[in-house]
């Protein structure tokens, strides 16, 4: 059976992705909050998939170590990598930033997806295949002045993350996808400087659009690979 872990699996995109992925497979659920975790857990056994909680921050090497050896021990290894987890500050302009901020989302967006990239190369190459879907920003795929310094930044790096993996271990069967959604209707809109109303809220994409997105990814065949896929709402500017 396959095996898929997801990072940001406790809410938003990342749960929506595991939910839509359960049917047929172990899901591996990471992010910060273990309550949250095991909710999706649960959803996900519903769905008819079978799941494994492992909070973690995805910043700490010696977390997702940890957790590699779990779900090897358990399950035997990694074939799919679905990265949603992110971080974003209401603080984004060169005149108001926090450098300590700018460090954070930098490293929870960019540093903690090469970690854990890094981590499954060595199952995905065993396994001589695998499927790595990086759930990036609409403003990595274009320009979006009010994302932020650090997140325009981080973001803008994933592609570059995706087109070495896909360049240097596409002889492995690996395949990589810079997945870049436009506006989602989630809890990460709190982060916002002004936070959107329900009425903008309304015409934004839903979670459950981003992870049928990723589902169409990962049931890709295996000489298939979507090097980028951009989703937006048709409000998007």
């Amino acid at each position: 059976m396959s095996v898929l872990w997801v990072t940001g699996a406790g809410s938003g995109m990342g749960r929506a992705a595991a939910v839509a992925a359960a049917a047929g497979r172990r899901v591996a659920l990471s992010g910060r909050r273990e309550e949250l975790l095991t909710e999706t857990a649960a959803m996900i056994e519903q769905a008819g998939g079978e799941a494994m909680v492992l909070p973690l921050d995805a910043r700490s090497p010696d977390a997702i170590a940890d957790a590699r050896a779990r779900i090897r021990s358990r399950w035997g290894g990694v074939d799919g990598l679905v990265l949603s987890a992110g971080l974003n500050t209401p603080r984004r302009s060169w005149g108001d930033q926090s450098m300590t901020e700018l460090e954070a989302v930098i490293a929870t967006n960019l540093t903690s997806v090469a970690r854990m990239v890094d981590a499954v190369l060595p199952d995905l190459r065993e396994r001589r295949g695998g499927q790595v879907v990086v759930v990036s920003s609409y403003s990595a795929w274009r320009f979006s002045p009010y994302a932020g310094v650090a997140y325009s930044a981080s973001k803008s790096a994933l592609a570059s993350i995706c087109q070495t993996l896909n360049a240097q271990e596409a002889a492995h069967g690996i395949r990589a996808c810079h997945l870049c959604p436009g506006d989602v209707d989630s809890d990460f809109l709190e982060l916002r400087p002004v936070v959107p109303d329900p009425e903008a809220r309304a015409v934004m994409l839903t979670p459950e659009d981003v992870g049928r997105a990723v589902l169409f990814v990962l049931d890709s065949p295996p000489h298939v690979r979507i090097d980028e896929l951009v989703i937006s709402p048709v409000s998007q500017i």
